[in-house]
């Protein structure tokens, strides 16, 4: 028996349940469907446990530094996984009873656990429901991405998600790929105890930041024991007796082959749309499997929006969110609101963390603009001299004609928080000028912003 609602969403990540509540809020009848956990990558396999993780890995770091800082702790400090599994179980499952607790308090909402497939451009099953509405969401996220290597089907090996099971500590961790997963994890479980190798096939990490980023990137995590084999591609798994693991290299320097307790791949994503039987919806994907939107997150199809990382603009949690505020701002608030109205803006929580905005130096040449910058090492930033912490640095590009800033980054203490100050004064459109002759407070690393805006230089 067909079941008719107002509006579908498919999938419970960043975009989908907000949404959801909006719509239902209006009085629209709203069928949420979630096929596993409610939060999506965010709240069960990305942000929030990682970032537990990452906090309880500074705990450590810090003990371990305590002396410099004139204190004295009887004994080595140690980690208990168990624990810190526990703590970071909590605090997952707190956010994910919170969504639970917010769709059960929702009239109009009805919520479905399954497995969501199109049967049509307007009808969706789930299990023995069909499900039928003139507008439908999907906002299905992705997975870990898992290339056919040799020795992938009878090698053991973690990816992002696994990973957070784990209540033991890796003897050593073999990470493959140097990209923002690999990082966090590498210094997450280094912090741990665990000797950690990062395999990339590139000639540097992170390579579409600057290089000066890359550089201190790969300096901060060597200077902790991480050992990072770059210009090595991976060509296969290899299970080794005593319960290791090996991993196969292609690489012109340093040995063929390294082995370890566990692997973890990270190798990439891949989208969570290749078993929603969009076929029967004639909504279009791309090679990648990524669902083609325009700038106001429509399909091709009409009534069918895509919502999140599954879309291919911006794979982050706050785009993800963004994105709901694109389309409720359209459809219930009279707005003309697209995603090319946001600044591209993220960061890698490593630690010191990374804060990026707009362009980067590469661009910013090939924009053939006049461009300024300015920078300052985290060396003579007084906030992190008291703190102890002063790796990294910041810097800023701006357009010399228009005086508008181009992009910054802050690789830093505080980094991750500070880069907004530059976010702002860019979605504001004013001239740097006006964070120029800001008074900002002291002791902080915002208060050097206005320094480097007053020492710009050509780029």
């Amino acid at each position: 028996m067909k079941k008719d609602f107002d509006a579908i969403v498919i999938g419970t990540g960043q975009a989908g349940p907000f949404l959801a509540v909006r719509m239902a809020a209006a009085g629209q009848r709203v069928a949420l469907i979630e096929r596993h956990l409610f939060g999506g990558t965010c709240v069960n396999t990305g942000c929030i446990p990682t970032k537990t993780l990452v906090a309880s890995a500074y705990s450590a770091h810090m003990v371990r530094r305590a002396a410099d800082f004139g204190v004295l702790v009887a004994g080595a400090a140690s980690v208990d996984m168990k624990q810190v599994k526990a703590r970071k179980d909590q605090i997952v499952g707190k956010s994910r009873s919170g969504l639970d607790s917010m769709f059960k308090s929702t009239p109009n909402l009805t919520v479905y656990r399954g497995h969501a497939r199109f049967e049509s451009p307007k009808e969706v099953t789930v299990g023995d429901d069909l499900l039928s509405a003139p507008q439908i969401f999907i906002n299905v996220g992705g997975r870990a991405a898992i290339p056919p290597l040799p020795g992938v089907a009878d090698t053991p090996y973690l990816t992002n998600s696994t990973l957070l099971d784990l209540d033991v500590l890796p003897q050593r961790l073999i990470i493959v790929g140097g990209g923002y997963v690999g990082l966090e994890f590498g210094q997450i479980f280094r912090r741990f105890g665990s000797e950690v190798t990062i395999i990339d096939k590139a000639p540097r990490l992170i390579g579409h930041e600057d290089e000066a980023v890359s550089a201190e990137v790969q300096a901060i995590l060597e200077c902790e024991g991480v050992q990072v084999r770059l210009n090595a591609t991976c060509i296969g798994l290899k299970k080794l007796g005593d319960g290791k693991v090996g991993v196969r290299l292609d690489c012109t320097e340093g040995a063929p082959e390294v082995s370890g307790s566990h692997i973890l791949l990270a190798m990439g994503r891949t989208q969570n749309t290749d078993d929603l039987g969009l076929e029967k919806s004639g909504v279009t994907r791309n090679e990648r499997g990524y669902i083609l939107v325009d700038n106001q997150l429509r399909t091709n199809v009409p009534g069918i929006w895509a919502l999140g990382d599954c879309n291919g603009h911006g794979g982050f949690t706050h785009t993800s969110y963004n994105d709901f505020e694109i389309v409720a701002g359209n459809l219930l608030d009279h707005e003309t609101r697209s995603v090319t109205d946001r600044i591209t803006a993220y960061n890698l929580y490593i630690d010191p963390p990374l804060g990026r905005v707009g362009m980067n130096e590469r661009d910013a040449r090939a924009s053939g603009r006049r461009v300024l910058k300015g920078s300052r090492p985290m060396t003579r930033v007084g906030r992190a001299i008291e703190k102890g912490e002063t790796q990294g640095f910041m810097s800023v590009l701006v357009d010399a004609d228009s005086k508008q800033i181009l992009g910054a980054a802050i690789l830093g203490t505080g980094g991750d928080e500070a880069i907004h100050c530059f976010l702002d004064i860019m979605y504001a459109r004013a001239p740097y000028t006006v964070l120029k002759n800001a008074m900002h407070i002291h002791p902080t690393v915002c208060e050097l912003i206005p320094t480097i805006l007053g020492e710009l230089h050509p780029l």
